[in-house]
């Protein structure tokens, strides 16, 4: 089998902590073929350090040699750079968020449609054990009809003191559009996808304002911070179902970390993270526990995989970028919906 000639777009932590790493692991499969980054020293260090032979400061430049690339640029460059890819007929996976607006996630997707490119996008949060598990239960009807999702991505005292994480013109906002949105995206697909009719929400940044902040991740400048850090959403779906969502970079919660989706149903009800089936019968409650699941730890692993394998057209996509700019969409609403509380 031929191995698929990969180039990367934007060097920074993702692309050096994650996507370099796991397509080393699956180098019978794959080649890194080139880098660009605006940064050229950057990319001459990432490229030695990697054994990369291709280095590019104009990423147009690498086209010629690759048959895919990962862009994990500021959020504000993912449209331009993914449509450019597309139309020169290569294979185009995309960092989270898929874009900033839904204007741009549609011009992304006409692309893809127009030139028969695989365009997927990384929520790997769906390629975790605990969620695919979750998956195959919900599909097999085990919940029911799922009434009330609940959805927690909160850290405490974290926010993202390096990179362009705090810079509001380049990423589009802050703790939603960066962390938030893989567990929308994962509470959106395990229920189907379904378009909200409602969407409300409020965010904040008056904690990040405050002088002499404890922050766990690096340090960020009070004065300028201007955006979100602390989000809450709620919506409404066709079905009469409704998702409350929470989530944050910088909370003030006694636990580092709560990750978790929870969703009843009117059979039963399923915890996420750990993995956990809650039910009546006989008279009687029960809580069951997942004690084995299948599958990779690192769900980079499998999201690569499911990529490539799209690419040679062996499976389909797990993350179709319909969903992903549905995503996209009630980010923008949740926006739009509130000013920022400082």
């Amino acid at each position: 089998m031929n191995k698929l000639r990969v180039g990367l777009i934007g060097v920074g932590g993702i692309a050096v902590g994650r996507h370099i790493p796991t397509l080393h692991k699956l180098s019978d499969r794959t080649e890194i073929k080139a880098v660009s980054d605006i940064n050229m020293e950057r990319a001459h260090q990432v490229a030695y350090q990697y054994g990369i032979s291709g280095v590019y400061q104009n990423y147009q430049d690498m086209f010629h040699e690759v048959d895919a690339v990962i862009v994990s640029t500021p959020n504000k460059f993912h449209a331009e750079i993914a449509i450019a890819a597309l139309d020169k007929g290569l294979h185009v996976f995309c960092e989270k968020p898929m874009a900033l607006t839904t204007a741009e996630c549609e011009a992304m997707i006409a692309a893809a449609k127009r030139t028969g490119k695989v365009l997927s996008v990384g929520y790997h949060y769906r390629f975790m054990k605990e969620a695919q598990g979750a998956k195959k239960i919900i599909d097999a009807g085990e919940i029911g009809r799922p009434l009330v999702i609940r959805v927690q991505a909160l850290r405490r005292r974290k926010v993202p003191g390096w990179g362009v994480f705090t810079n509001k013109e380049l990423q589009g906002g802050g703790s939603l559009i960066d962390y938030g949105c893989h567990l929308l995206d994962l509470a959106l697909w395990l229920i189907g996808n379904p378009e909200p009719v409602e969407v409300a929400g409020a965010a904040y940044n008056q904690l990040s304002r405050i002088p002499g902040q404890v922050n766990m991740w690096g340090s960020f400048n009070h004065e300028t911070f201007n955006v979100d850090d602390h989000v809450t959403a709620y919506l409404k779906f066709a079905s009469g179902a409704s998702l409350l969502m929470e989530t944050s970079w910088s909370n003030n919660i006694s636990q580092d970390v709560i990750e978790n989706i929870s969703i009843s149903g009117d059979k039963a009800g399923i915890d996420v993270f750990p993995l956990r089936l809650n039910y009546p019968k006989h008279g009687m409650l029960f809580n069951s526990e997942a004690v084995w699941m299948p599958g990779e730890d690192d769900p980079s692993i499998p999201q690569a995989h499911n990529f490539i394998n799209a690419c040679l057209g062996l499976e389909e996509q797990v993350v179709k970028p319909e969903q992903a700019m549905q995503v996209s969409s009630i980010i923008e609403k949740i926006y739009e919906n509130s000013k920022v509380i400082s």
